[in-house]
C-alpha cells in the first residue's frame, strides 16, 4: 500500500502545499418567503393575541456554538514541539462569518480517528502534556477542543458509529453479521474502554442493560456506553462555552443524543441538529435496540435538518411509527407554516436544505500555480484520451465494483472506444470499515487487473489515505478530468460533483471551449446531490446497462446538449453556497420562539428518557393546600372526577387489553377500598356534590360504584346522567343529556365501518349504547390514519342528515373515528350538572369546584370548568386589573348560562393526571396523587367539627402569608368567661384521648364562633 500511495503522490502531486484562503459570510439576510397552505387547526401551544413577529435577522451580536465530532482545522507539530493550526477549507463548517462563533469538537491530528496507538504515534492522539499548547493554538480560531480518552473515542467512533450506526443509516441491516468490533485498522487494537472519569461504569448502568444479551448488552452494551460517555464529554465543554442567548448547532450522527443531555442543563437554549448522512426507513431503523433513545435525543433539539426531504421523510415516519408522534405543517410566528413534529406540546421543526460549496474558495485553489501545473501534468499523461474520474472510499456502499462492471460491458459493446478513454479511480482507505474495506479492496484490485489485461491502461487505480487527497489535490484531478462518476448505492452529502461543476464553469464561456467533451457528471440516483444536480446523467447503479449507456452518452453527446446540461448544473452551485445554506438553517433556528415564554417548558423523564415538554405559562403542580383551603371555606362544592386513568389505573394503555375489554374477554379493573372509602366520606358531606364523569357504559359504572351513596354518575361522556341518591345497590335512574330517539344512523355507520375494518388489518369496531367507534390503534400507523381520514369523510357525507357528531381523536394513542349523538361531551354535561345542581341539592350557588381528568376526552370538561372559574373571578374583581388571555388550547364556549348558578366567590381548580400538555390549569403526577388529594379533602371535612378557635396547619400557613393579627380569634372572650364556684369545687375528671379523632370528636362545632372577635 505504501508503494501505491507513493505513486499516487507522484501522479497527483499530493505533497504540495495548500494555498491559504478565507471566506466571509454575507451580512445580508433576506426575509423569509411566505407560502400559503390550507387552514390548519390551532397549535396546541399557541396563545391568543400573540403579535406577529418581525423578520428574523442574524447580527454580529448573535452567538453560535457549532458542534461536530472533529474541529474543522488542521494541526501541525514542528520538530521543536510547537503547534500551529490552519483552517480545513474543504470542511463544511470551516466557513468564516460575522457571527460570534465558537466551534467545539475533538482534534484530528494527522488523520486520527480515535485509533489506539502507543507513545508519540499519531494514533495515540495529542499527548496529554502538550494539550495546553494545542488549546493555545486553537484559541485564535475560537475552537475549543474536547479531550476524550483515546480508547473511549475509538470505541465510540469506530465501534458504535461506524460499526453499528453507519450501516443502519445507510439502509444496511444484516441479522447474520458478526459481533460488533472496533475496526481501528490495527491488528493489536486494544478493546478495553477507558472510563468516563470515575463514574463511567455508573453512568453506563443507567443507560444500557448489563449482560450477554444481543442488542443491549455484552459487546453492544459496551459500545453504547462509550457512545453515551463521549456525548457527555461534549456536553460538559458546551456548557462551559455557552452564554445566554447563544444558538447551538450540532452536526453529525456521532452526537445524536447530545440534545438530551443539553436540554436537561440548559433547557432554554435553542438547539439545532443537522444530519449529513441519509436516514433509513423505519423498517431498518427499528432494528436498533436503542432506537427510542436516539429518536428522543434528536427530538430534544428544536430543529432537525437533512440535506434531502427523502431523509427527512424517513425520520418523520420513524417518529410516527416508533414513538407515535404526529407531524404536519404548523403555523409559525411570522405568519408562515413549518414542517414540524408535535412533541409533548412543542413543535420540533424539520428542514431539508442541501448544502453547497464556496465558489470563490475553489476558484482560488484552481488558479493557484501548483494546481495549474498538476492539471497540465495529468492531461499530458493521458493525452488525447477522455478522462473519467471517480474518488470513492473503499467500502461496498460506494459501488466501485458496479462501475467497473459497467465499464467492462461498455467496452464489450463499443470496442472502438478502447484506448480512447481512461478511468482514474482513486480509492480512499477506509480502515474503520474493517472486513468490508478488505473485501472491497480485494474485489476492486481483481477487477482492475482483469480489465487492464484485456484493455491495457484503461483503468488507473490508486489507493491513498484521506489526508493525501485533500482539497487542492482533488480539485486538480477534477479540473483535469472530462467526466466525473459517482455510482454510490447509498450516500449522504457528496460535494465532489459540485466541486467538479465549479472546476468546469469556464467551459460555458467562449474562451474556455478547448474542444474537450468536459463538464458532465454521471450521478447515482441514490446520492443526495442528484436532486440538485439536474444537469447530470442520472443512473441506477444496480442497473449495469444504465451506467454503460451513460458512458456512451457522455462520449457521443452533442455540444449543445452538453453545454445545456453544464449550465443547468452550474445554476445550483453558484446560487446555493455553504454560507447561504448555513444562513437559511440559522435563521430558522433563531426564529424558534423559546426564550420569550420560559415558563412553557419543563423537563420530564429519567436518563435518556428525558424530554422537554411544552406547557402553557403557569402550568404548575396542583397545590393541595390551596385546594383544601378553598374547600374548607365553601358552603357549596362540586367535584368532577374522570374514571379510568384518574381515580382508577388506566386499562387502555395496552392495545391488547383494550381489544379484550371491547370483546368482553377481560374484566376491567375495579376501585380499591381506599378509593371507595374516600368517595363515601366526601359524598356524606351535605355541602358536597361528587360526580364521576366517565366514557364507560352506565352498566359498568353502576356495577363498580353503585354502593357509594350520594354519588352522581355520568356515563358515556355525559350522555347518561344519574343524580346523587341515598339508595345503595340495585338499579339507578338515568336521564339522557340530549334526545336520542332516532337510532337509524347506527346501522349505517356500522355497515360503513365494517368495510374499512375488512381492509385495515388491526382495526375493529366498538359499540356502546350511545356511540359507535372504529379503532385503528393496532393497525399500521400511517395506513390506519389514511383509512381513518377516508372513513371520516365517508361518514360525514352519508350521515349528513342525522343529528350526530363524527369525531377523529386519540391519534397519539393510535386513533379512532367515533360517531355519537350531536352535542354530547364532558364539557356540556359539566354545564348541565351546574345548572341543575340546585334542584337536587339545594346548596345555593356554587363556591368551590374541582375537576380532574387524564386524557383528551376530559379536555372539554376541564376547558369549560376553567372558563366558568375565570368568568366568576372577572365578575368578582370587575375591571380593576386586566387578566392574561387564556391559552389558545382552550376552545371558547359560551358559559354565561351558568352565571346564575355560580357564586362570584367561586374558586375553581382544574387538573390533569400526568405532566403533559393540557387545557387544565394544573397537574398531578399520577392516580395515587388523586387519591391523596381526595383523602386530604376528607380530613378537612373531619376537621370542620373542631372548635373555631383551633386552626389547622393549612390555616396557619395561609394566615402567615396575609395578616394573622386581623384574623386570629381567641378561644374564649372575656365576656364568655362565666365560671361558677361549683366549677372550682367540682373540677371535671380529666381523660386522655386515645387518638386525634377521639380528641377532635369531643369538641363541639359552634357556628357563632365563626364571627371575627378582636381584642
Amino acid at each position: 500500500r505504501k508503494n501505491s500511495s507513493a505513486s499516487a503522490a507522484s501522479l497527483y502531486g499530493l505533497n504540495s502545499n495548500r494555498p491559504a484562503s478565507s471566506s466571509a459570510m454575507s451580512d445580508s439576510a433576506g426575509s423569509k418567503k411566505k407560502v400559503g397552505f390550507a387552514p390548519q387547526p390551532t397549535p396546541s401551544h399557541a396563545h391568543d393575541g400573540t403579535p406577529k413577529k418581525q423578520a428574523v435577522h442574524l447580527t454580529s451580536s448573535d452567538g453560535l456554538i457549532v458542534v461536530s465530532a472533529f474541529l474543522p482545522v488542521h494541526l501541525t507539530r514542528s520538530d521543536n514541539g510547537e503547534w500551529s493550526a490552519d483552517w480545513d477549507y474543504e470542511a463544511l463548517l470551516s466557513m468564516q462569518t460575522h457571527l460570534r462563533v465558537t466551534r467545539v469538537g475533538t482534534v484530528k491530528w494527522r488523520g486520527w480517528h480515535g485509533n489506539v496507538g502507543g507513545g508519540e504515534s499519531q494514533e495515540s492522539g495529542v499527548p496529554a502534556a502538550e494539550r495546553p499548547k494545542v488549546e493555545a493554538a486553537l484559541r485564535h480560531f475560537n475552537c475549543v477542543p474536547v479531550w476524550v480518552p483515546t480508547n473511549l473515542f475509538g470505541e465510540m467512533y469506530n465501534g458504535f458509529c461506524k460499526g453499528v450506526l453507519w450501516p443502519i443509516l445507510h439502509n444496511v441491516a444484516s441479522v447474520y453479521s458478526s459481533p460488533t468490533e472496533v475496526n481501528s485498522g490495527k491488528p493489536d487494537a486494544q478493546k478495553q474502554i477507558e472510563p468516563y472519569e470515575p463514574d463511567f461504569a455508573e453512568y453506563s448502568m443507567d443507560d444500557v442493560a448489563q449482560g450477554p444479551i444481543h442488542g443491549d448488552g455484552g459487546r453492544e452494551g459496551e459500545l453504547w456506553a462509550a457512545f453515551t460517555a463521549v456525548n457527555r464529554y461534549f456536553t460538559d465543554v458546551i456548557i462551559q462555552c455557552f452564554n445566554e442567548g447563544d444558538l447551538i448547532w450540532i452536526h453529525g450522527f456521532h452526537l445524536m443524543i447530545l440534545p438530551s443531555f443539553l436540554t436537561r442543563r440548559i433547557s432554554m437554549a435553542k438547539i439545532g441538529m443537522f444530519f449529513h448522512t441519509p436516514f433509513p426507513s423505519s423498517e431498518i431503523f427499528r432494528t436498533l435496540w436503542c432506537r427510542e433513545d436516539l429518536l428522543r435525543g434528536m427530538l430534544n433539539a428544536d430543529q432537525v435538518g437533512f440535506h434531502l426531504f427523502e431523509y427527512a421523510r424517513h425520520f418523520l415516519t420513524c417518529c410516527r411509527r416508533l414513538l407515535g408522534l404526529n407531524y404536519g405543517m404548523f403555523p409559525d410566528s411570522s405568519g408562515g407554516h413549518n414542517l414540524a413534529i408535535d412533541m409533548n406540546g412543542r413543535h420540533v421543526s424539520v428542514t431539508s436544505i442541501h448544502a453547497g460549496v464556496e465558489p470563490h474558495v475553489l476558484h482560488q485553489v484552481l488558479t493557484h500555480r501548483s494546481t495549474v501545473e498538476r492539471v497540465e501534468s495529468i492531461r499530458s499523461q493521458f493525452k488525447n484520451k477522455v478522462i473519467f474520474v471517480a474518488i470513492d472510499r473503499m467500502e461496498s456502499l460506494k459501488g466501485i465494483p458496479l462501475k467497473l462492471i459497467a465499464l467492462e460491458r461498455f467496452l464489450q459493446r463499443c470496442p472502438e472506444w478502447a484506448g480512447k478513454i481512461v478511468v482514474v479511480q482513486v480509492g480512499i482507505s477506509a480502515y474503520e470499515r474493517g472486513d468490508d474495506y478488505t473485501k472491497t479492496r480485494n474485489e476492486v484490485l481483481s477487477m482492475v487487473t482483469n480489465i487492464n489485461d484485456r484493455w491495457p491502461n484503461t483503468v488507473q487505480f490508486q489507493e491513498c489515505a484521506e489526508s493525501e487527497m485533500r482539497l487542492q489535490q482533488r480539485m486538480a484531478l477534477l479540473k483535469a478530468a472530462d467526466v466525473v462518476m459517482v455510482t454510490t448505492i447509498r450516500d449522504g452529502l457528496n460535494l465532489i460533483p459540485l466541486e467538479f461543476t465549479i472546476a468546469h464553469l469556464d467551459a460555458l464561456r467562449e474562451q474556455g471551449r478547448d474542444g474537450r467533451k468536459r463538464g458532465l457528471c454521471i450521478l447515482s440516483e441514490f446520492s443526495s446531490c442528484t436532486r440538485v444536480m439536474r444537469g447530470a446523467l442520472h443512473v441506477n447503479p444496480w442497473k449495469i446497462s444504465e451506467i454503460a449507456t451513460a458512458f456512451y452518452q457522455a462520449l457521443t453527446m452533442s455540444e449543445d446538449e452538453r453545454m445545456r446540461r453544464v449550465s443547468i448544473a452550474s445554476e445550483f452551485v453558484t446560487r446555493v453556497t455553504t454560507q447561504r445554506w448555513a444562513l437559511a438553517v440559522m435563521l430558522d433556528l433563531k426564529g424558534v420562539q423559546k426564550n420569550e415564554e420560559a415558563g412553557r417548558y419543563a423537563g420530564a423523564g429519567l436518563g435518556l428518557g428525558f424530554r422537554l415538554l411544552g406547557m402553557d405559562s403557569g402550568f404548575d403542580p396542583l397545590d393541595a393546600n390551596s385546594v383544601a383551603r378553598a374547600y374548607r371555606n365553601a358552603k357549596s362544592r362540586l367535584i368532577l372526577l374522570d374514571y379510568g386513568g384518574t381515580i382508577l389505573a388506566n386499562d387502555n394503555l395496552d392495545g391488547l387489553q383494550r381489544f379484550q375489554f371491547v370483546k368482553k374477554s377481560r374484566s376491567p379493573s375495579v376501585p380499591q377500598s381506599r378509593l371507595i372509602s374516600a368517595l363515601k366520606e366526601l359524598c356524606s358531606d351535605v355541602r358536597n356534590s361528587v360526580f364521576v364523569v366517565s366514557g364507560k357504559e352506565r352498566h359498568s359504572l353502576t356495577k363498580t360504584l353503585c354502593h357509594v351513596p350520594n354519588l352522581g354518575l355520568a356515563a358515556e361522556h355525559g350522555m347518561f346522567v344519574s343524580w346523587p341518591t341515598s339508595k345503595v345497590g340495585g338499579k339507578r335512574r338515568w336521564e339522557t343529556l340530549v334526545p336520542n330517539q332516532d337510532q337509524s344512523w347506527r346501522s349505517i355507520a356500522i355497515t360503513i365501518m365494517e368495510v374499512y375494518t375488512s381492509r385495515t388489518h388491526g382495526s375493529y369496531i366498538e359499540e356502546t349504547e350511545m356511540k359507535v367507534l372504529w379503532q385503528y390503534r393496532d393497525a399500521d400507523p400511517e395506513f390506519g390514519y389514511l383509512q381513518s381520514r377516508e372513513l371520516e369523510d365517508h361518514l360525514s357525507n352519508v350521515l349528513r342528515g342525522f343529528a350526530v357528531d363524527i369525531l377523529h381523536g386519540g391519534v397519539e394513542e393510535g386513533g379512532y373515528v367515533e360517531v355519537r349523538p350531536k352535542g354530547v361531551n364532558k364539557g356540556v354535561v359539566s354545564m348541565h350538572i351546574i345548572k341543575n345542581l340546585e334542584k337536587f341539592a339545594n346548596k345555593g350557588r356554587l363556591e368551590f369546584a374541582l375537576a380532574i381528568g387524564d386524557d383528551h376526552c376530559d379536555e372539554p370538561m376541564l376547558s369549560v370548568m376553567r372558563q366558568i372559574g375565570r368568568r366568576a373571578y372577572e365578575a368578582q374583581i370587575g375591571k380593576k386589573e386586566p387578566l392574561a388571555p387564556l391559552p389558545a388550547t382552550i376552545a371558547q364556549v359560551d358559559v354565561s348560562s351558568c352565571d346564575d348558578h355560580v357564586s362570584t366567590r367561586l374558586q375553581c381548580f382544574t387538573s390533569t393526571v400526568g405532566k403533559k400538555p393540557s387545557v387544565a390549569g394544573n397537574y398531578v403526577n399520577d392516580v395515587d396523587d388523586v387519591h391523596e388529594l381526595l383523602e386530604s379533602l376528607v380530613k378537612v371535612t373531619t376537621r370542620e367539627t373542631v372548635h373555631s378557635g383551633f386552626y389547622s396547619v393549612v390555616d396557619l400557613k395561609s394566615m402567615s402569608e396575609t395578616a394573622p393579627r386581623a384574623t386570629l380569634k381567641p378561644v374564649l372572650s372575656m365576656g364568655e368567661l362565666h365560671i361558677s364556684q361549683d366549677g372550682f369545687n367540682n373540677p371535671p375528671i380529666a381523660k386522655v384521648s386515645n387518638n386525634l379523632n377521639e380528641f377532635l370528636g369531643t369538641i363541639e362545632h359552634d357556628e357563632e364562633d365563626e364571627e371575627d372577635i378582636f381584642f
